[in-house]
């Protein structure tokens, strides 16, 4: 499993009732389903996805994230997550509504567009990066919003969201002190835990 799907792995309790938006191939929700007894189902848009999640025996639903999330009753879900997503959706404010309105609490996780490599790339060569961790062009990256560590705290705060817990992880998703010390900076990818 992915180190940043460890790391949320250990901030989930058992017998938590879980919604996976954007699972993927459903990685996470497998091993909390069959380590922690979680009870629950992923979101996936992408058909190879959705058949990869059916062939291992995932609950997923097809759906389009972007369209909403209105067929969820208030309060449905202990915890909604969402890992490395939340920057692909038309208006990501939205959806954080609707996550912890259907959630008790979420786990969000994002890349980090103010890494230290980034700023160097944009200010020494003038052009988007491209890198093992960010590996699209600014043409077919499914990135639409390039989101900072900071951006998400400060959206927190005008939305009166309490964070929980954070953490700032480097690209092989470690959390190092000088990286706790400024994240905004030093973390690839930033990782949060909020609720109402």
């Amino acid at each position: 499993m992915r180190s940043d799907l460890e790391m949320i792995d250990e901030w989930i309790q058992p017998n938590t009732r879980v919604l996976d938006l954007g699972c993927g191939p459903g990685e996470l929700l497998q091993h909390l389903i069959g380590n922690k007894q979680v009870h629950g189902y992923g979101l996936e848009i992408d058909p190879e996805n959705l058949n990869i999640c059916i062939e291992k025996g995932i609950p997923v639903l097809e759906q389009n994230i972007d369209e909403g999330l209105h067929n969820f009753e208030d309060q449905s879900f202990d915890l909604v997550v969402m890992t490395h997503a939340l920057q692909q959706f038309r208006r990501p404010d939205l959806l954080l509504d609707e996550m912890l309105r259907i959630g008790k609490e979420c786990i969000i996780t994002f890349p980090n567009f103010g890494h230290w490599r980034n700023r160097i790339h944009l200010g020494l060569k003038g052009r988007m990066p491209v890198s093992d961790f960010l590996p699209y062009n600014w043409y077919d990256t499914p990135n639409i919003h390039f989101c900072t560590f900071h951006d998400f705290e400060r959206l927190c705060l005008e939305k009166s969201i309490k964070i929980l817990r954070w953490a700032a992880v480097d690209g092989q998703l470690k959390d190092h002190w000088w990286i706790r010390t400024m994240p905004n900076i030093f973390s690839e990818t930033a990782v949060f835990h909020v609720s109402r």
